[in-house]
């Protein structure tokens, strides 16, 4: 890989971070909205809700891993 791919990567890396929080967010959001308040007492709504909050979180933290890579790429891009 040449110096310029390695760069790409990088910032499709740091991209992708920004977006899997902005990802996270949406889905936790969706989850609130759509599945009728907490408490109702409907075991159904509930595990949905728990599921979406579970996986907004789930989402949320492949965010550190993608600036990691990002950032790593970028340092051996500039020393190539």
């Amino acid at each position: 890989m040449n110096k310029q791919q390695i760069q790409f990567l990088s910032n499709l890396c740091f991209a992708l971070g920004f977006l899997s929080i902005l990802a996270s967010i949406l889905i936790w959001f969706s989850a609130g909205g759509q599945f009728g308040a907490p408490g109702t007492g409907d075991v159904m709504v509930e595990l949905k809700r728990a599921y979406a909050e579970r996986f907004g979180i789930f989402v949320g933290l492949w965010a550190p891993t993608f600036f990691i890579v990002s950032n790593r790429l970028h340092h051996y891009a500039e020393k190539k």
